[in-house]
């Protein structure tokens, strides 16, 4: 009897599972955007989260509602009554605020980690936000502008301090540890700067200026919430024109202008769009620390991206500011700054990244 050998002939394996690394690519013309299956549903996710934290604040206060309520006061029923005050005029815009500008923190972060490639590199570290908190203060104390004037000190005040630092850290080009070493010598200066205006001015400035130094949502209105959320969809789109840049100088200078890619000039744009985010988000809060470090690290690993990408760090930023001001306003003994929530978590974060980098370096 003749038959087939077939102890030659390898077994066929079941297909390999790749969820989650798969690429959904949408084209629109000459424009095309790819998305990562994991990131697209890492993306959904910490927008459900972040709606379900954003409507719990909206419930709980020392008026407390239910979600009807806000169903109603939010959808102009007119039987929502003086619920509709509550919800529309004074939580909303807070709420509102948190989801904003914790998206802009999150995306100005990733730009500069990713621009440095260094998880330590953020806006708070390397001063850019203490150059902000800079030109507002010298709003608040010297000129006593309005908030427009106050935003615009901000901005003016960050510009100001990166330009400095880029201009300090150049040397044939801006490397990402050099950028560090010399925002954070800028920053100690500023800091004393900021406290000798604190020192000068008069007591009620100077503590209507401190409790806003430290990071504040409180008096939130639609005008901040209108003017900031407007500057950071323009400042995010801008950003979004310069990814392919940003995503080729994440592969060295070298490898970027082999590409056709002007380095410093990209550089040096997506640069004052982070600080930007930054000014815009201080202008309104104050400087809130710890957010733009350590969302970018956070939605790197749960993304599992293979390197810090701007869109899952504005994503895990929301969620993260929109959180610690829960937790500040009311899980608390007693009511503190979403600024003082957002540090005692940074600072927790920063020590174990730096131990965890240390071990990297010294294996």
């Amino acid at each position: 009897m003749t038959g087939v050998d077939t102890r030659d002939t390898p077994t066929p394996r079941p297909p390999r599972v790749d969820f989650g690394h798969r690429t959904i690519v949408v084209r629109r013309g000459p424009v095309a955007v790819r998305w990562r299956t994991r990131t697209a549903i890492v993306c959904s996710i910490l927008a459900v989260l972040t709606i379900a934290v954003t409507v719990w604040a909206l419930i709980l206060g020392d008026y407390p509602l239910t979600l009807t309520q806000v169903w109603r006061a939010l959808t102009g029923d007119p039987e929502a009554g003086f619920a509709r005050t509550v919800v529309v005029e004074w939580r909303a815009p807070r709420a509102v605020a948190a989801v904003v500008f914790g998206a802009a923190l999150g995306a100005s972060g990733a730009v500069f980690q990713s621009l440095t490639r260094n998880p330590l590199a953020s806006p708070d570290i390397i001063g850019f936000s203490t150059g902000s908190y800079t030109g507002a203060l010298i709003v608040i104390i010297l000129i006593h502008g309005s908030y427009l004037q106050l935003a615009g000190g901000a901005i003016l005040g960050g510009i100001a301090t990166a330009a400095l630092v880029y201009v300090l850290a150049w040397r044939r080009g801006v490397q990402g540890f050099r950028l560090i070493i010399v925002g954070i010598a800028v920053s100690a200066v500023l800091g004393s700067f900021n406290t000798w205006l604190m020192l000068t001015a008069d007591i009620e400035t100077a503590m209507s200026a401190a409790v806003w130094g430290a990071g504040s949502l409180n008096g939130t209105n639609w005008e901040q919430v209108s003017y900031g959320g407007a500057i950071i969809i323009l400042l995010l789109a801008s950003i979004a024109a310069l990814a392919p840049g940003l995503q080729q100088l994440q592969l060295g200078d070298d490898a970027a202008k082999a590409t056709g890619t002007r380095a410093e000039p990209v550089r040096l744009g997506i640069m004052v769009l982070g600080v930007a985010l930054v000014a815009v988000v201080t202008a309104a809060a104050g400087p809130i620390s710890f957010i733009a470090l350590a969302a970018p690290q956070i939605a790197r690993r749960i993304a599992r991206t293979p390197g810090v990408t701007v869109v899952p760090a504005a994503f895990m930023g929301a969620l993260v500011l929109a959180a610690a001001d829960v937790i500040a306003q009311h899980l608390l003994p007693v009511s503190l700054p979403v600024g003082v929530v957002t540090v005692v978590v940074g600072g927790a974060y920063l020590v174990w990244l730096i131990i965890r980098e240390v071990r990297r370096r010294a294996v």
